[in-house]
């Protein structure tokens, strides 16, 4: 059974919560907090095994409490954000902090969409209760000296994909990337507001470049393009050179966009060229794209349990026997750049 505290000031959106999680048998709310003094002391007396925390509260902020907790007691949190372009750079700093996931705050009027919504939370308040979580910490990562100088082979590229907990760790590997490094392509699932301000995030913070694909974009040395949110991202190869393609096709594997759908894209032009890397996740999406990919010759690394936050895309591609390398988050970026090296 998990436990769940409902953290809000809103007694519609407590009452919403409450009745959508007490829809199945294996969670429970053990309680209601309007504000983060009345959750601090809720926690120590109910030891609740996960948090659904909103942002906008009185007397403390959720970004601030979350700092706190994370400090002193981390544990599973999913915030309950708003998806929209003012809420989304504070829903990702959430993350940031340490934080598991983020769901929209609830649509009451809609019974088709409240029906879905409700899985959705259910989904996501059982994996946070599984997560893997660590106290927050600042920590300045440079990129990799030792191959800071070195020269990459034109035609590779570097292809990603993650989804719970993806944002965190797009952000180890990206920062550790040279400004000369082979160019990226990243799918991550991530709501259509966010996959946009999740890109000027890295873009500010990393050396290289990173934006939000564009349909057309030409893949360049030094460059990151992250799928937008809500379409589906492949490669494409015209005169020698290759472009992003982005489209609207139904979801694969209950997500658009698919790591899957950008996995197979290489497949099809470059995969001797390809080296990928699956990171933490729910479900399984990317690893029959990954394993696809090892076998028409790509170099192919999945991340370890013990840095993922959720160990469910990389544990499936290795259960597939899709990964040459199994690996911590802290070495992905120099297992993907010593075999873009020109040799």
């Amino acid at each position: 059974m998990v436990k769940v505290l409902v953290i809000d000031d809103s007694p519609l959106i407590q009452r919403v919560l409450t009745e959508v999680l007490h829809q199945v048998d294996d969670i429970q709310v053990v309680g209601c907090a309007e504000d983060p003094y009345q959750a601090r002391d809720m926690i120590k007396q109910l030891n609740p095994d996960v948090l659904t925390l909103d942002i906008e509260m009185p007397k403390m902020d959720g970004l601030s409490f979350l700092k706190n907790l994370m400090r002193l007691r981390p544990m599973p949190v999913v915030m309950i954000s708003t998806l929209t372009q003012k809420g989304s750079p504070i829903t990702l700093e959430a993350l940031e902090l340490g934080a598991v996931d983020f769901i929209a705050k609830p649509i009451v009027n809609v019974s088709a969409q409240f029906n879905q919504y409700a899985k959705i939370v259910q989904q996501k308040v059982r994996t946070a209760a599984s997560a893997r979580v660590r106290s927050f910490k600042l920590s300045e990562v440079k990129p990799i000296e030792t191959l800071s100088n070195a020269q990459f082979s034109v035609n590779k590229v570097l292809a990603i994909g993650a989804s719970t907990g993806g944002t965190e760790a797009i952000k180890e590997v990206l920062i550790r990337m040279p400004e000369n490094c082979p160019p990226i392509v990243i799918t991550q699932h991530i709501p259509p507001v966010f996959s946009s301000s999740f890109a000027q995030r890295m873009d500010r913070t990393c050396t290289i470049n990173v934006k939000e694909a564009q349909h057309g974009d030409k893949l360049a040395a030094g460059w990151a393009y992250i799928a937008p949110g809500d379409q589906h991202l492949s490669v494409i190869q015209q005169g020698g050179s290759l472009y992003c393609q982005l489209d609207q096709h139904d979801p694969i594997n209950r997500h658009r966009p698919a790591v899957d759908v950008l996995f197979n894209s290489l497949v099809k032009i470059c995969p001797k060229n390809t080296i990928a890397a699956l990171l933490t996740g729910m479900g399984s999406d990317g690893a029959k794209g990954l394993l696809a990919l090892k076998q028409h010759g790509a170099y192919t690394v999945a991340q370890d349990e013990l840095s993922s936050v959720v160990w469910g895309m990389p544990k499936a591609a290795i259960e597939l026997g899709a990964a040459i390398e199994v690996v911590s988050l802290d070495r992905v970026a120099q297992q993907l750049l010593s075999q873009a090296v020109k040799r």
